[in-house]
C-alpha cells in the first residue's frame, strides 16, 4: 500500500506560480512511476504530467512550458512547478502513483492522494 499526501496548493492570481508537492510513504518509492492529475468543476479529471524512477518526464500539451514534474527519491517526495498558470488551470489536482518504471504506466494509477485545490483568478 502506498499513501501519497500533497500540499502547496492555494490561489493565485493569472500569471502567477505555484509548487505543488506530493510526499508518499508504504513502498519503496523508486519503484513507482508519479505524476499529477487534476479535476475542474464539471469536467472529468485529466492527466497533467509524469515522471518515472529515472527521472524521464511527461506533460500533456496543456501544460507543456509552463509545467515542469520533478522527484526526489531521496526524499520520496515529487512536486509539480506550475509557472504561467491561467484560470483554466483552477482544478483540484491530484498525486498519483503507479507501479512501473515507465511514464505511461502513471495514466492507469494504482495510489491517489486526496487532493489539493488550485484556484487562479483572472
Amino acid at each position: 500500500q502506498v499513501q501519497l499526501v500533497e500540499s502547496g496548493g492555494g490561489w493565485v492570481q493569472a500569471g502567477g506560480s505555484l509548487r505543488l508537492s506530493c510526499a508518499a510513504s508504504g513502498r519503496t518509492f523508486s519503484t513507482l512511476a508519479m505524476g499529477w492529475f487534476r479535476q475542474a468543476p464539471g469536467k472529468e479529471r485529466e492527466f497533467v504530467a509524469a515522471i518515472n524512477w529515472i527521472g524521464n518526464t511527461y506533460n500533456a500539451d496543456s501544460v507543456k512550458g509552463r509545467f515542469t514534474i520533478s522527484r526526489d527519491n531521496a526524499k520520496n517526495t515529487v512536486d509539480l512547478q506550475m509557472s504561467s498558470l491561467n484560470p483554466e488551470d483552477t482544478a483540484v489536482y491530484y498525486c498519483a502513483a503507479a507501479r512501473g518504471s515507465r511514464t505511461v504506466d502513471v495514466r492507469t494509477p494504482d495510489y491517489w492522494g486526496q487532493g489539493t485545490q488550485v484556484t487562479v483568478s483572472s
